[in-house]
């Protein structure tokens, strides 16, 4: 695929200098503009191609949508929440966060709660200040053959599990996308939920917050945990239900809560803060210096290699664009987009898309599907109803209009020769066009049924016209062109024609005609076209 051009990145943030030396030694220019308001943020963000944040701005749909340039959010963490991603993907921007920076942090930061929990550290610390000596009070447990049950074995619940089993506990888990075989490799047995609550003297939630976990832990799960449960929330607030946590603290029913987030932060319900077996932290998870400088380090170095067309890390709503940083990929991407932008200018119906269906063949196409319907989708609704499509927001965008989108490869008898066939529906009516890769190019093979004596190389200006077949056509078509100071380049017909049959035919020209309809005494339809 091209590289995204990305000239300009606002960091509203602090981030480690190191963010910034990379973002400008590639020669993109960098503001630093830190703490501002939604509508200082608004009226600044217009002129910048990429915005740099860590989890205290809120870069909501007002700011996405008065970002006229914006290509790029990065998020310099984990988590987006604060980022309105359904408002950046509609927009066509990418979000785009450090998967890896903060992991080693927050994991080392839920293993010291899960430690804190068992020796009661901070209340024997607390007291001790205050000029007491209760050893008694303080009694702890070991973790040496408790049962830590693991819920989220992503990369920071791996890492959770490798340092618990190093004190002798035993690790459980579950998480609906890691496969049973991988986790095993780790030493996680995972199980179902409903057999994980009641097993687990300690539990510790590391998924992201979305409808199906928020109130993972409530008063129906916590009734089903075994007595004197202990739990630590280092991932997002609200997966644990803070009322039901705390009635539980109340009951008995848990044992203690190490929690560095929370649904509202800072809180000001202080009710679970203050009380005597909740550990509570200001979200410091990511809050150390080497997790900062990994993180903005990694999310400069995700950017340059974005504009450099090498490799797309970290991008949560442009999963798509991942497969299409090969050399391989940009003819294939350009052969998509140059067919869908034919069909649109080329059927007669101007009435919205019903229904695409988008057919590869051959070995070289197997693994373009994703892209390659991104690409016919961009071409296809290029330029509709003042629509900006991209990798981004094509799909969305498709949904949206009630297209319906299908694709499908199928075996050809030369797996060696790539293919694509793309139909359309429109208002009852069908257009269908096929095209491949020859030489690095796009070529069009076939159109509406008329199979082209020679491939039409599908760049430069284009001019396609549906007429019956006569000697007198083409000249016909080059006076009528002379006359309007269009020079023809090269011309291809259809390789068989039938009778009165009206066949597709496809002539490049110097320039675009200033109105097609000069052609129509010649010709039944016609359409035209920058590729």
């Amino acid at each position: 695929m091209a590289p995204i051009s990305i000239k300009s990145v606002l960091i509203s943030e602090s981030v480690d200098p190191r963010c910034r030396s990379i973002l400008e030694e590639n020669g993109i220019r960098v503001t630093e503009k830190h703490n501002m308001k939604k509508d200082e943020l608004i009226a600044e963000i217009k002129d910048y191609d990429g915005l740099v944040v860590r989890s205290a701005t809120k870069v909501t749909a007002d700011v996405i949508n008065a970002a006229g340039n914006l290509k790029i959010i990065g998020r310099a963490g984990t988590g987006v929440d604060n980022v309105d991603v359904d408002a950046a993907t509609k927009m066509g921007v990418i979000v785009m966060n450090t998967p890896n920076g903060n992991t080693i942090s927050a994991a080392e930061l839920t293993c010291a709660l899960l430690m804190s929990l068992s020796r009661n550290v901070p209340q024997a610390a607390m007291s001790m200040r205050a000029g007491n000596w209760d050893r008694k009070k303080f009694m702890g447990s070991e973790l040496y053959g408790k049962v830590l049950g693991i819920v989220g074995l992503g990369r920071i619940g791996k890492e959770v599990a490798s340092r618990m089993q190093a004190f002798g506990m035993k690790t459980v888990g579950y998480d609906p996308i890691t496969p049973v075989e991988v986790s095993a490799s780790w030493g996680v047995e995972q199980i179902s939920l409903e057999k994980l609550w009641p097993l687990c003297d300690y539990i510790t939630v590391h998924t992201p917050l979305m409808p199906s976990t928020v109130g993972l832990l409530n008063d129906e799960t916590f009734a089903k945990c075994k007595r004197g449960v202990k739990v630590v929330n280092c991932a997002r607030g609200g997966i644990i239900d803070e009322g039901a946590l705390l009635r539980a603290l109340e009951s008995g029913q848990c044992g203690g809560a190490g929690l560095d987030v929370f649904v509202e932060e800072p809180p000001q319900d202080r009710s679970l803060v203050n009380h005597p077996n909740v550990i509570g932290c200001p979200h410091l998870g990511a809050s150390t210096k080497e997790a900062q400088a990994r993180c903005g380090q990694d999310i400069a170095l995700q950017i340059v290699d974005m504009v450099k067309g090498n490799k797309l890390v970290g991008a949560v709503n442009a999963q798509v664009l991942a497969s299409t940083f090969s050399p391989d990929s940009y003819p294939l991407i350009k052969l998509g987009e140059a067919i869908g932008a034919v069909l649109q200018s080329c059927s007669v119906s101007k009435n919205p898309l019903s229904q695409v269906q988008i057919t590869s063949q051959g070995d070289s196409m197997k693994s373009s599907a994703s892209y390659m319907t991104a690409a016919v989708l961009v071409g296809l609704l290029n330029g509709k109803s003042g629509c900006c499509p991209n990798f981004i927001n094509v799909l969305s965008l498709a949904k949206e209009s009630g297209i319906t989108v299908n694709q499908s490869h199928s075996v050809s008898e030369d797996a060696s020769i790539g293919a694509c066939t793309v139909e359309i529906m429109s208002d009852g009516c069908s257009y269908k066009a096929t095209g491949t890769v020859q030489g690095g190019r796009p070529v069009l093979l076939e159109l509406g049924g008329s199979v082209f004596r020679q491939p039409v190389s599908l760049t430069g200006n284009l001019l396609f016209f549906k007429a019956s077949a006569s000697p007198q056509l083409l000249s016909s078509v080059a006076d009528l062109l002379a006359t309007e100071g269009v020079q023809i380049e090269s011309f291809s017909g259809p390789a068989e024609c039938f009778g009165d049959a009206c066949s597709w035919h496809c002539v490049g020209v110097s320039s675009l005609l200033r109105d097609l309809s000069a052609l129509k005494p010649l010709v039944q339809e016609a359409a035209q076209l920058s590729a």
